[in-house]
C-alpha cells in the first residue's frame, strides 16, 4: 500500500489545485496500481502540529510518510515517484525513495 498524504486547508485554491491533481495523476494509473494507494487529506485547522510544521508550506504532499513536495505539485514528478515506489515495492529491491523537492 502507498499512502498519499495531502495536507491542506479549506478554501486554499493551491490545495483544491493539489488535490485535482493527485486525484487526476491516480485515476491514469494501471488498476492495481491505483487500487494500491491510499490517499488521505489532512486539514492544518485540524491539527495544531501540523498547522506549526506545514502552515507557510500549504499544499503538502508527502507519499509514505515522506515529503514529496509543496505549493505545486507536478502531475509530471507524482507519475515518476509513484512508479518508483510501486517498482521498488514490486520487485522487492531495498526501498530507494525519491528524494521530496522543496521550493
Amino acid at each position: 500500500m502507498i499512502a498519499l498524504t495531502l495536507i491542506g486547508k479549506p478554501d486554499c485554491h493551491l490545495c483544491e489545485v493539489a488535490s485535482d491533481v493527485v486525484d487526476a495523476v491516480v485515476a491514469d494509473l494501471p488498476d492495481a496500481l491505483a487500487e494500491d494507494m491510499e490517499i488521505t487529506e489532512l486539514s492544518i485547522l485540524d491539527d495544531a502540529a501540523l498547522y506549526e510544521k506545514y502552515w507557510e508550506k500549504i499544499p503538502v504532499l508527502l507519499i509514505d510518510g515522506e515529503l514529496h513536495g509543496h505549493w505545486r505539485i507536478s502531475p509530471d514528478r507524482l507519475r515518476e515517484a509513484l512508479a518508483e515506489k510501486a517498482g521498488t515495492s514490486g520487485a522487492g529491491r531495498a526501498a530507494g525513495a525519491a528524494e521530496g523537492e522543496e521550493r
